[in-house]
């Protein structure tokens, strides 16, 4: 025979209630049913208590999901003009971004090829100095100086 959850409680604490009688040697049959009207009162209570915690748990779920309901539930605001106007400052934001990553990159290049200029410069003028040095003590090695100092 299966019972279910409460019967089980309700005849443990029955059973602990008779035991607890009988335990005193002067009990009457009024003390065990005084005391067992003690422990069904105390099981009541502790039965009340635990479904308002449900309930509340319940509740409170409820309200949660009728929140994300009332919410998802309102469709926001397309229109044409609104899906437009969306576009066209998407579009500008890309575009100033765009302007300012291509005004970088101009920058840093102006700015390397204005140092690799003057480094080609300095090379320039240490190696026409020393190809002069050299061409005055050997006219015939200059050209192939100079060669080899590009190859360099």
């Amino acid at each position: 025979m299966q019972m279910t959850p409460m019967t089980r409680i309700a005849v443990a604490f029955t059973a602990l209630g008779l035991l607890a009688a009988c335990e005193k040697h002067d009990a009457t049959a009024g003390q065990a049913a005084s005391a067992l009207n003690n422990i069904a009162s105390q099981t009541s209570q502790k039965f009340d208590q635990a479904a308002s915690y449900v309930g509340q748990k319940v509740d409170a779920a409820k309200q949660s999901a009728q929140q994300g309901v009332d919410s998802a539930g309102s469709m926001p605001d397309i229109s044409a003009s609104g899906v437009a106007a969306t576009a066209r400052s998407n579009f500008d934001n890309a575009a100033s971004a765009t302007n300012a990553a291509i005004n970088n990159a101009a920058s840093a290049t102006g700015a390397g090829l204005q140092s690799a200029g003057r480094k080609l410069q300095e090379w320039s003028a240490q190696s026409g100095a020393s190809n002069a040095q050299a061409g005055a003590a050997n006219p015939s090695t200059e050209s192939s100086g100079t060669r080899t100092e590009m190859d360099k």
